[in-house]
């Protein structure tokens, strides 16, 4: 179940993706918890120390769900035996590769507090160029493989801000779509 600090940052990431930033207040999350104010009081400084917390512990969990996947698919062949496998991962289920509920609310969130911009913008860069790192070997040059990152990227960045968001089976067809576009070895 994990430590107390672990189950406040948890509940934190569900409520932002349920309610968006606005819903993130300690007494709604020491009731949803069963926990004391005093429990988030001995783990985290304030309100302003636990947003700084839980944006960090997103940008951590997002970073290493991505990593992860891309580790698994190390030893395929090319790019699109990479990507292949990251859409294979692109599931309903709310803890993979693909987030809606979450992207909205961070994204929401990011147009007015500048510490939230600035966690969506460095992972942005991040999956940006973890695809650009799996593009690189099947692309010319540096600057072509981070053109053909942006393409999955914008389209799930996309998927995310359409009303409705369009769900993980779609976006997973979508990508299915693009997979014989990609080249299978260089170029």
């Amino acid at each position: 179940m994990g430590t107390a600090r672990d189950r406040w940052l948890d509940e934190g990431l569900k409520v932002l993706a349920e309610e968006g930033a606005a819903g993130i207040r300690i007494d709604r999350l020491a009731a949803r918890l069963k926990l004391s104010k005093g429990s988030f009081h001995h783990h985290f400084d304030g309100a302003e120390g636990y947003k700084k917390e839980l944006l960090a512990h997103l940008e951590r969990l997002s970073l290493e769900t991505l990593d992860q996947a891309i580790a698994e698919a190390a030893g395929a062949s090319g790019a699109r035996a990479v990507l292949a496998h990251l859409t294979e991962l692109v599931s309903t289920g709310g803890t993979g590769l693909y987030r809606p509920e979450l992207e909205v609310a961070l994204r929401a969130w990011a147009t007015w507090d500048p510490d939230v911009r600035a966690v969506q913008t460095r992972l942005d860069e991040a999956r940006l160029a973890a695809l650009q790192r799996v593009w690189r070997p099947a692309a010319a040059s540096d600057d072509e493989a981070r053109t053909a990152a942006l393409l999955p990227y914008l389209l799930a960045v996309g998927a995310t801000v359409v009303f409705p968001p369009i769900d993980a089976d779609r976006l997973r067809g979508l990508y299915e779509l693009l997979l014989p576009l990609v080249p299978d070895g260089p170029q």
